[in-house]
């Protein structure tokens, strides 16, 4: 091009000087630059040079690679073409892909006919990872997710870990949550589910043989979709983003239970929105249609390990993974079994094999977790803390505080005598024992011999109740002659206490 424009300023400026040194002096060129041009008669023809690319001799393997049925992206053909010889950079792939994508003549890869399966025959699983405030900090959890394709109806559950045991676990608790089993379930390629899957070979989806085992318990089948085609399972993709922004995004959870449980409750109350695709309300069209075609759940769950064995402690304590938990007092001394399942929820299962506790794992290590109901069947009626005994008494009665001074005048530990006292409790009301504390303090009869004495007269029905009673200091009414008393009984009682207390 160069050589073209100076042709045609050195014919017109040589025209007019009719030297060449100074033809090359006013185009600042050489003379000799100046000689060859104005031999050429006529103007140089413009060539442009052919750079050969390294890309060029794959370029229709590119092509077929990017087309039906591979569908590679950029970075897997860039990785297959190293493997046959490419010794090139990935940028001349990308740019050669972009002229690949643009041509009028081909259909887009993004092209995709909409498949809608029939009620009951095809169920999604996937799951996603989010960044959630549980424990009062940031955890990494997972959420798996299940979807009926027909009504759109969805499930979820969440998980610290996303090994083989917890997405088996997870499918077998989604279609539980789904009420029946799809005959068909559309899941990705981890290994836990495939081992392979090859599009460029002709040869079958090898699935892990306990992912088949376990299809074969829900009596559903497998189906991976095609590697590098996330819209093969469009339907299950989507509600991730939903539930990262609606749900996980400024929610704060105690533990994991509790985000399951409010977890499961937002996914129930979203089916109860009109779904903008098949402009239906999930939760309807499932009660209407599809649940009544689903398969029947299998009446156990399958695991692929047993549960570890575990003996109970005296105190009735199970120690997992260096915290403790307590169990049901029945079980001391006995082998049970536990099954960690999502990395959070314990199963406990007596020697039958029957689960009979689920608890959360402590999010701490040397933890004790104690359910104070596990006790009640050996736990004492009366508190043996003095302290306490002295609480309880004088908030159960009334004349407790009276009773308690005057016997802590003549024994050593009143105390003993005021849980004597509470133990009654089971046989009488205790307006009854309360209005016998008040006679109890008033005539002197502190003791444990004294004090069932006037339980037997009140028994006989020698004693009765006055209307006062209950009251501190009104054991009964001055009408009842039994109660009433001549002030020289006062005066005998109180010589009889300071004879007690001196030894005079």
């Amino acid at each position: 091009m160069k050589d073209l424009e100076d042709w045609a300023a050195v014919q017109r400026v040589y025209k007019q000087t009719g030297s060449i040194r100074r033809t090359a002096s006013l185009l600042s060129i050489s003379r000799n630059t100046v000689r060859r041009l104005l031999k050429l008669k006529t103007p140089p023809a413009y060539g442009r040079e052919i750079y050969h690319s390294k890309l060029d001799e794959f370029k229709e393997q590119i092509i077929v690679w990017r087309c039906e049925p591979y569908l590679f992206n950029g970075t897997r053909i860039f990785r297959e073409l190293k493997k046959k010889g490419y010794e090139g950079s990935i940028g001349p792939v990308y740019r050669f892909l972009r002229k690949v994508d643009e041509d009028a003549g081909r259909i887009s890869s993004k092209a995709t006919v909409r498949h809608e399966s029939p009620p009951g025959d095809q169920a999604q699983f996937d799951w996603s990872e989010y960044s959630v405030d549980v424990y009062g900090r940031e955890v990494k959890v997972y959420c798996f997710s299940m979807i009926l394709a027909a009504s759109r109806k969805k499930a979820v559950c969440f998980s610290l870990k996303a090994d083989a045991d917890a997405i088996y676990t997870a499918i077998q608790e989604l279609f539980a949550d789904l009420a029946g089993v799809t005959l068909e379930l559309l899941v990705d390629n981890p290994k836990a589910l495939v081992i392979e899957n090859d599009p460029k070979s002709e040869e079958e989806i090898r699935y892990n043989p306990q992912a088949l085992m376990l299809a074969k318990h829900l009596g559903t089948e497998l189906n991976a979709c095609p590697c590098y085609w996330p819209r093969k399972k469009g339907k299950i993709e989507r509600p991730f983003d939903y539930i990262s922004e609606q749900f996980i995004k400024g929610n704060r959870f105690a533990d994991m239970e509790d985000l399951n449980r409010r977890g499961k409750e937002f996914v129930d109350a979203w089916c109860d929105e009109k779904h903008t695709t098949t402009q239906r309300i999930p939760n309807q069209h499932y009660l209407l249609e599809e649940k009544a075609l689903l398969q029947p759940l299998p009446k156990s769950v399958y695991h692929v390990r047993p549960p570890v064995a575990r003996k109970v402690s005296p105190d009735s304590f199970v120690h997992i993974s260096g915290s403790s938990y307590s169990v049901p007092v029945r079980y001391v001394g006995k082998t049970v079994s536990f099954r960690l399942t999502y990395g959070f929820r314990i199963e406990l299962y007596d020697k039958n094999g029957e689960l009979f506790q689920t608890m959360e794992a402590s999010d701490k290590k040397h933890g004790t977790l104690v359910n104070p109901e596990h006790y009640e069947p050996i736990a004492p009626r009366i508190p043996t803390s003095i302290p306490q005994i002295r609480r309880d008494f004088t908030q159960l009665y009334k004349n407790g505080e009276r009773y308690l001074a005057a016997a802590g005048r003549r024994f050593d530990q009143p105390t003993h005598y005021a849980r004597k006292i509470m133990e009654l409790g089971d046989l009488y009301e205790t307006d009854v024992l309360d209005y016998l504390i008040g006679v109890a303090v008033d005539e002197g009869k502190l003791d444990m011999r004294s004090f069932k004495a006037l339980l037997r007269e009140y028994n006989s029905g020698k004693r009765e109740i006055g209307a006062g009673a209950g009251e501190a200091g009104s054991p009964g009414t001055p009408e009842d002659p039994q109660l009433t008393r001549d002030c020289s009984y006062y005066e005998d009682f109180a010589k009889e206490g300071y004879h007690a207390g001196t030894g005079k």
